[in-house]
C-alpha cells in the first residue's frame, strides 16, 4: 500500500459511521469535481520575499520565511483586485465540468477574503479594493447553479495571538487557543452560514492541537445554522461528513468510504510566479477517473494572482477537462465505483438505479486501448450475464460485438483507440429480476 492510500484510508476509516447512509451527502456524490480556490494575500509575494524565491507551496510564505505580523499585515495595503470577475470565474467552474466552488475564507494566514464584523484584518477593512469578494461568488454561483463552500482554517492562524503556528511573534506559553476559537473561530464561522445564502460545505484544515470537544462543538454549530452543509474531515478527531485524502492523494485501491482529494494543477496551491510545473489536460482527466472510479471526489485547485485572474494555464487546463466532460460526463457524474477494479487497462464507474441499488449501466474508462480492439472485461459471472449489449458511449447507436470470457466478457471494439486519452465503453445491463 502506498503512502497516499494509507492516507486515505486512515482518514476514511475515520468518517463517522452512519456517513455512509446519509442522503445530505448525495449531491457531493454525484458531483465528483469540484474547484479549490486559494487565495489571499500571498498572491502578491508569490513565492518571492525581499528578492529571494521561498521554497514551498506560496500560501504557506509568511511561515516558511517566519515573516512578522506587522511586516506581512502590510499586505493588505497593497491588495487591490481590480481584475477579479466573479461571473467568469464561475463561468471557468462550469465550463470546467465542476459542480462546487470552495474559496479560502480564512487561510492560515489569518486574513479574511470576506467582510468580517469579528476582524478588521480583512478584504473589506483593510484593503484599497474594499469589496467583498466572497459576496460576488455567491451571487454568482446561485445565478450558474454551482455549489458554494467555504475553506476556513480553524486551527492555524499565524496573525491571531491565540491562533496556532505562529512561534516567532507570539511565545506558546502566553497563547489562548480556547478563547480564539470561542470568541473569534465561532463568530466568523457564525457569519460565514448566515451572510452568504446557502452554503454546501466548510472545509476546515489542519487540526493539529484541537480537541475532540472542540471539533464536535464547530460541527455542532454548522449543522444548526445550516442543517445541509457538510463538514470534511479534517475538522479533526475522526469527525466530519466525508473524508479528505492527503494532499494530492490517490489511493491505489477502492475506498469503501465518502473520500475526496484535493489536488494542485501545478506544485502549488496559492499562486506562485515560478511555479510552472502544470500538470496536462490528459493526467488531469485521468486523474479524476481514478478518483471517481474509487468512490471519491476531486478538488482541483486554482490560485488567481493578486489581480484577480486564473492563470491562463489553469484555465486552459480546466478547458480541456470540460471538454472531455461534455463528451462523456455520464460516465463519472452520478456514478458509483464500478466493478472491475485494477483492471490493467484502465477504470469503471457504474449508474444505479435510484430505487433498487442495480447496475444500469457500467462505464468502462479504457486508458490503454488493446491490441485489435478486443477488451477483456472481468465480471462476477451473475452479472456478466445481465449484460444485455456494449456501445461507446460517444456513439451508442454503434453496438459493438460481445463474447463470453472465463473470467467474464469480451468486447470487440474498434482496433484504435477512439479517445487517446480515455475512452469509454458502456455496458447495458438488464435489471436481475429480484425485488
Amino acid at each position: 500500500m502506498t503512502a497516499a492510500e494509507e492516507g486515505v484510508i486512515r482518514e476514511a476509516q475515520r468518517q463517522r459511521p452512519d456517513a455512509r447512509h446519509d442522503p445530505r451527502l448525495e449531491w457531493w456524490r454525484d458531483a465528483r469535481f469540484g474547484m479549490f480556490v486559494h487565495w489571499g494575500l500571498y498572491a502578491i509575494p508569490a513565492g518571492v520575499w525581499q528578492g529571494e524565491a521561498v521554497p514551498g507551496i506560496g500560501e504557506w510564505i509568511m511561515l516558511r520565511r517566519r515573516i512578522p505580523v506587522r511586516e506581512y499585515e502590510q499586505l493588505a495595503a497593497r491588495f487591490n483586485p481590480t481584475a477579479f470577475d466573479a461571473a467568469a470565474w464561475v463561468d471557468l467552474a462550469r465550463r470546467a465540468g465542476q459542480r462546487y466552488l470552495v474559496i479560502t475564507a480564512k487561510h492560515h494566514d489569518g486574513f479574511c477574503l470576506y467582510d468580517s464584523r469579528v476582524s478588521d484584518y480583512d478584504v473589506v477593512d483593510a484593503t484599497p479594493y474594499g469589496r467583498d469578494p466572497i459576496k460576488a461568488l455567491a451571487e454568482e454561483c446561485a445565478k450558474q447553479g454551482i455549489k458554494l463552500g467555504f475553506y476556513y482554517s480553524q486551527t492555524q492562524d499565524w496573525h491571531h495571538p491565540g491562533g496556532d503556528g505562529n512561534d516567532w511573534d507570539y511565545a506558546e506559553a502566553t497563547r489562548d487557543f480556547d478563547g480564539y476559537l470561542e470568541t473569534y473561530v465561532k463568530p466568523q464561522v457564525r457569519e460565514l452560514l448566515t451572510g452568504y445564502g446557502p452554503i454546501c460545505l466548510i472545509w476546515f484544515d489542519t487540526p493539529k492541537r484541537i480537541s475532540a470537544q472542540q471539533s464536535r462543538e464547530l460541527v455542532d454549530l454548522v449543522h444548526e445554522l445550516q442543517p445541509e452543509c457538510l463538514v470534511n474531515g479534517r475538522i479533526g478527531n475522526a469527525l466530519g461528513d466525508y473524508a479528505e485524502a492527503r494532499d494530492n492523494g490517490f489511493p491505489d485501491a477502492l475506498v469503501d468510504a465518502d473520500w475526496e482529494t484535493p489536488a494542485t494543477i501545478n506544485d502549488t496551491w496559492g499562486f506562485k510566479s515560478g511555479d510552472h510545473n502544470w500538470k496536462a489536460p490528459e493526467d488531469l482527466i485521468r486523474k479524476l477517473v481514478d478518483v471517481a472510479s474509487k468512490g471519491g471526489n476531486y478538488l482541483l485547485n486554482v490560485g488567481p494572482t493578486a489581480e484577480g485572474v486564473i492563470p491562463q494555464p489553469s484555465a486552459d487546463r480546466l478547458l480541456a477537462v470540460g471538454a472531455w466532460l461534455e463528451r462523456n460526463g455520464a460516465a463519472v457524474y452520478d456514478t458509483r465505483p464500478g466493478p472491475v477494479q485494477g483492471a490493467p487497462w484502465g477504470r469503471s464507474t457504474v449508474a444505479l438505479d435510484r430505487e433498487s441499488g442495480q447496475p444500469r449501466r457500467i462505464f468502462l474508462h479504457v486508458f490503454d486501448w488493446p491490441e485489435g480492439g478486443r477488451l477483456e472485461v472481468p465480471l462476477p459471472a451473475g452479472l456478466a450475464a445481465r449484460v444485455s449489449g456494449a456501445a461507446l458511449l460517444a456513439a451508442p447507436d454503434a453496438a459493438l460485438p460481445l463474447e463470453p470470457a472465463p473470467q467474464g466478457l469480451t468486447v470487440r471494439g474498434p482496433a484504435q483507440a477512439p479517445d487517446a486519452v480515455d475512452t469509454v465503453v458502456v455496458l447495458d445491463v438488464r435489471p436481475d429480476g429480484r425485488g
